[in-house]
């Protein structure tokens, strides 16, 4: 029997959180015991609303009752540009498969549909980051570094902390 390939609504929240976990824990080598209340709290509140308004789309891959693995898109706007008109773009994660099931396409066929339903949106900008594991899937379906992004690690935001401006409450 094949995979069964299901989009993910609100009646799958709860299985939705805990797949985002199981990706924090793989991606960032955590054991089972790590402590993520906070994460699993803010994770639910953020799926609550990004499906209710559309703002984000998960698809879930199935083995008969099992979910194996799960993708998501997270969907935003920025200031449109010449080549964004729109400024709509898409970023892909929580992209993750059970160990057991690694190696039989089914993270590629994921991809596929969250790079299918970011395109029904109009949308052409998609992003990700990439897991040592997962980079050779992105590059071999056509991701390619960005060349004109860069990103302020959060162990500099303490250096640039806000003081109040002369003048302005």
């Amino acid at each position: 029997m094949g995979f069964v390939y299901q989009k993910a609504g609100l009646a799958d929240l709860e299985l939705l959180v805990q797949t985002r976990l199981t990706t924090l824990r793989a991606a960032n080598l955590l054991p089972d015991s790590a402590e993520l209340r906070e994460v699993e709290r803010h994770s639910r509140a953020y799926y609550r609303q990004a499906l209710e308004n559309g703002l984000h789309t998960a698809y879930l891959a199935f083995d008969g009752a099992d979910c194996v693995a799960t993708g998501g898109a997270s969907y935003f706007q920025v200031m449109p540009t010449v080549h964004n008109p729109s400024g709509w773009k898409a970023y892909l994660m929580n992209l993750y498969t059970a160990p057991a099931y690694r190696r039989r396409g089914i993270a590629l066929e994921l991809l596929r549909l969250l790079v299918a339903d970011a395109h029904a949106r109009g949308i052409r900008s998609i992003s990700l980051e990439a897991t040592g594991m997962g980079r050779p899937l992105y590059e071999a379906f056509g991701f390619v570094p960005m060349e004109y992004e860069m990103e302020l690690p959060e162990r500099f935001f303490d250096r640039y902390r806000p003081e109040p401006a002369p003048g302005i409450r």
